[in-house]
């Protein structure tokens, strides 16, 4: 079997999907990219038995065949060359394949294709369509509060909870929690599924950054996100997410605006100077006030600033995590945040303030005790 293509063109469909292989597949095989050629279409799949990506492109061949080659070594001479037309020869009986550029020539051993695992077809059911950047976002908002903890499987995931009203994006990792709901996103009936972190950062990286549909198909074990020319499958987990509805405080009167980027700043700053085992920074609020302060005892290290706010309510002091604030705060994109609080001991909700009707974003993070002045 011989076919010609891009050096570049193809180089760039596997760097898209290579984020899929493990470093120590289950399966030797999986260590490869299958490469399906028919008629003008190369179509090259990547596979960790949990989550497949596959991906077509135009190519010079009349001919047809599969087979099995490896991805580092394939991908790493790719990287390598300049932008030409490459050759592959493949001997379909002995699985050798040999790559023509312009002036050399490379070999390297294939694997019997049907040894790959088949990638699970798209299942002819209702489908979500959602704008590439809209699903981005989504991910971009959540994907950092998921948790790494292996033993709280739920949590490890992004819960989406799709029905005839809206979509909602939840993830928490028991710290901190954030909901994504959209209203311009529905389904004709309801889902509610986990879909693993690896998936969606893998998703996320390789989705067009237009507006572009991505069209989104479920069943009872896996999620097919289908968009330009690549499809990703992934196998959901099967367990049940927590009532994340229940941790979310609904009496704050206490109500905090600022400006986001002057709060993220700051935060930046005064976090230098926290404890590096609690990150721990004091948010002391008063009328139309805000100190930023944090401490390290053990070296004695400290730092406040004092920044204008709208603020009306009575005075409190609180403590946070600063890494947590942090993230909430860079993965927003308006000018102003809402902060809405109860009792120092109770969680804070941030909120941020924007002309979007259609999105309404919700983070929570949990309070650490603050430590007294000595």
């Amino acid at each position: 079997m011989k076919f010609v293509v891009s050096s570049s063109a193809l180089q760039k469909q596997l760097s898209n999907i290579n984020g899929v292989i493990a470093s120590s597949p289950i399966v030797p095989i999986l260590d490869n990219f299958l490469f399906e050629v028919s008629a003008n279409t190369l179509t090259i799949t990547a596979s960790d038995l949990q989550t497949s990506v596959v991906t077509k492109m135009e190519i010079e061949s009349d001919e047809s065949g599969s087979i099995a080659i490896p991805a580092k070594i394939l991908l790493d001479t790719l990287k390598n060359l300049p932008e030409q037309p490459i050759t592959f020869l493949i001997d379909l009986n002995t699985y050798n394949i040999e790559l023509e550029s312009e002036n050399g020539q490379y070999k390297l051993s294939g694997e019997n294709a049907t040894d790959f695992p088949q990638v699970p077809s798209v299942p002819d059911t209702e489908n979500l369509e959602i704008p590439a950047s809209v699903l981005s976002t989504a991910i971009s908002n959540t994907i950092f509060a998921v948790s790494t903890d292996e033993l709280r499987l739920a949590m490890t995931g992004i819960y989406i909870d799709a029905n005839s009203s809206s979509t909602t994006f939840v993830a928490t990792d028991g710290h901190r929690l954030v909901r994504v709901r959209r209203t311009d996103i529905t389904a004709e009936s309801t889902n509610n599924v986990i879909i693993p972190r690896k998936a969606l950062n893998l998703l996320k990286s390789s989705l067009p950054s237009d507006e572009s549909e991505v069209s989104v198909s479920l069943t009872d074990s896996n999620a097919f996100f289908t968009y330009g020319n690549s499809l990703m499958v992934c196998r959901l987990i099967d367990e049940r997410y927590p009532d994340y509805e229940n941790v979310i405080p609904t009496n704050n009167p206490k109500h905090l605006l600022i400006d986001r980027t002057e709060l993220l700043r700051s935060l930046k700053r005064i976090s230098i100077y926290a404890s590096k085992s609690t990150h721990q920074v004091r948010l002391g609020i008063s009328e139309n006030k805000l100190e930023v302060s944090a401490e390290d005892q053990d070296f004695g290290n400290g730092a406040n600033e004092t920044l204008v706010c709208e603020y009306s309510g009575e005075a409190m002091d609180i403590g946070f995590n600063a890494k947590f604030l942090l993230e909430m705060l860079n993965n927003l994109t308006s000018t102003s945040v809402r902060l809405e609080l109860s009792e120092p001991n109770r969680a804070g909700i941030l909120i941020p303030v924007s002309d979007n009707e259609s999105e309404d974003i919700l983070m929570l993070v949990m309070p650490v005790m603050l430590n007294t002045h000595s």
